[in-house]
């Protein structure tokens, strides 16, 4: 069941959970407050939305004893990536929104291609994209970027000791944890997918629900702690990682980790009714799009007036505006290092009124008709921070698909990702989630891949309205934009706003409505009015989305709420 909690009154003290952890992190922290139901505290208050409760744990644990939200999510992320190995990870990338004190930034840790990459890489002689090819094995595998971007996040914001901030995860990996049902079935579902391709079931094939120890990605965390970004892409680690690209024929090289580094961009910043809706700019097109659909929305007020919340109606005038969305990622968006974006020119509102104004009322729009307007594995993961001072995080990283590309660096014990699947391959052809892109977002030496991740905050003045988030490949902006119009235009509670059930529509297939796996779309009607319409309506076959959200109304009452689709854990607590 969804995980939310509000805050007013003290909350319980004790649980088995919490007493594990005293026994764990006795030497660096003293024993946090667990709370598995509705509770309330007295302010000053934190929260934490996060994918598990390991690391829910330990970003409480940090924010009690004087770490900032900084701090929380550097122990947080470097927890995920011994708790969370599909889509926690040292070997992977992402972003970083984050607002602290009066200011708000966003940090860009995304992967990038190595120097060795082409345009044409996963083509055949006939110009023919090779089946799994930027998917499984060492190829696959963009320069990580995970270890400099909490370094950098640290470096710039934390207050705690970087090495103190290691040492749950250093734990966690060296003494062991019992792997949840999820992620148990999650390895099982995968090992066809690498055998006889990867080392993968090397690592994972025994896993089972008994203290599943990691003493080679102890060690990692260890150089990390001592070392800093240094410990990962120099010395013992690095000579670990070229030395399993030399193993699978893969790219990444010494010079390639040397030169990587997370840069510090402008966050995507706009007004929003009476809100600033701070955002991930390029190269995620995240930010972008969530932008054109909540404007967009507005501008066909009229036409929503009265709708219900997943009614037939809804949901094909929510997908005619995701169409405009998907059709302006695909011409426009890349990294705005090597490819001119027109952020401006595709969040302006003449722009985006003139698109609403194309939405068809009663017919799907032809796919001719859907072009762009100017003359990313399910197995991402997010979590979101408040501390008490009001600051706040949202992150998200990913390794793309779901144990990204299943290569396990010998010797250092974690997961590469598959993100080159991220980029164009081929212009016009489907990545891993059947999404398109063109010459924006073609693979170059040293260039991002073009990300759909969406860690956002929304603001009221100065203060924190919301810090949201989600997993979900093609689906995350689609996913964040739904959670935030159902709490803000449906007033749903925090907990039924991430548990409802969610849509997409991507513009290819131009007529493939998927919904949730967990829930139905609607009812029965629901489904026949859509069908009749001309939609082909199915259920996902795989969860899309895994919403962390805090949320701070309007009388300062903060609720956090874990998706229930997902194994995290939700906490508001006072701080005292």
């Amino acid at each position: 069941m969804t995980t939310a909690i509000s805050a007013r009154v003290p909350a319980r003290r004790h649980s088995v959970l919490g007493a594990v952890f005293v026994l764990l992190f006795t030497q660096f922290f003293t024993a946090a407050t667990p709370v598995t139901a509705a509770a309330q505290t007295v302010v000053p208050q934190a929260a934490i939305a996060a994918p598990d409760r390991y690391s829910a744990e330990v970003a409480e644990t940090v924010l009690r004893h004087g770490g900032n939200a900084v701090d929380a999510a550097v122990a947080t992320a470097f927890v995920l990536a011994v708790t969370f190995p599909e889509a926690g990870n040292l070997g992977g990338g992402g972003f970083i929104t984050l607002k602290m004190g009066p200011a708000t930034a966003f940090l860009d840790f995304r992967e990038v291609a190595p120097q060795a990459a082409s345009r044409d890489m996963y083509l055949d002689g006939s110009g023919r994209p090779i089946p799994g090819a930027s998917l499984v094995g060492h190829r696959a595998a963009g320069v990580p970027g995970t270890v400099a971007g909490l370094w950098e996040a640290h470096r710039k914001y934390g207050t705690r000791s970087w090495a103190e901030l290691l040492q749950p995860a250093i734990r966690l990996a060296r003494d062991g944890f019992v792997p949840p049902k999820s992620l148990i079935d999650g390895v099982a579902d995968s090992l066809p997918d690498y055998a006889g391709k990867t080392n993968f079931s090397d690592y994972f094939g025994t896993l089972g629900d008994r203290q599943f120890k990691q003493p080679e990605l102890a060690r990692t965390l260890q150089r990390i702690a001592q070392r800093g970004s240094a410990g990962f892409y120099d010395g013992r680690t690095a000579d670990l990682i070229v030395a399993e690209m030399r193993r699978g024929n893969g790219l990444i090289t010494r010079a390639d980790l040397a030169a990587y580094h997370a840069i510090w961009r402008e966050p995507l910043s706009v007004r929003w009714r009476n809100y600033t809706l701070i955002s991930a700019p390029p190269p995620s097109s995240g930010g972008i799009a969530l932008v054109q659909l909540l404007r967009m929305k507005d501008m066909l007020a009229k036409d929503f007036a009265g709708v219900s919340h997943n009614s037939a109606t809804y949901v094909h005038l929510i997908a005619e505006v995701f169409k405009r969305v998907f059709a302006d990622r695909a011409e426009y968006l890349g990294d705005p290092d090597f490819v001119r974006v027109p952020v401006a020119a595709l969040t302006n509102e003449n722009y985006l009124r003139k698109r609403a104004a194309e939405v068809q009322r009663d017919a799907i729009s032809p796919l001719a008709a859907v072009k762009s307007g100017l003359a990313e594995s399910a197995e991402t993961t997010h979590f979101s921070i408040l501390d008490a001072a009001g600051n706040a995080v949202a992150l998200t990283y990913t390794l793309n698909g779901g144990f990204g590309n299943g290569v396990v660096v010998e010797g250092a014990g974690f997961l590469l990702n598959n993100e080159m699947d991220d980029f164009s391959t081929k212009p016009g052809v489907p990545n891993l989630f059947g999404v398109v892109g063109g010459v924006a977002n073609e693979i170059h030496p040293g260039k991002r891949m073009l990300s759909s991740m969406t860690p956002t905050l929304l603001l009221e003045g100065n203060r924190v309205r919301m810090v949201l988030g989600t997993p979900g490949g093609s689906t995350i902006f689609t996913s964040v934009f739904q959670t935030m119009v159902n709490r803000l235009d449906f007033g749903m509670s925090v907990t039924d706003t991430v548990a409802a059930s969610r849509f997409h529509h991507q513009l290819l297939p131009p007529t493939l409505i998927v919904y949730s796996r967990c829930c139905a779309l609607g009812d029965e009607r629901t489904q026949r009015e859509l069908k009749a319409l001309g939609y082909d309506v199915k259920q996902s076959p795989w969860e899309f989305g895994d919403l962390q959200l805090i949320d701070i109304d309007a009388d300062g009452v903060v609720t956090a709420a874990a998706d229930p689709r997902g194994r995290g854990v939700a906490r508001v607590f006072d701080v005292r």
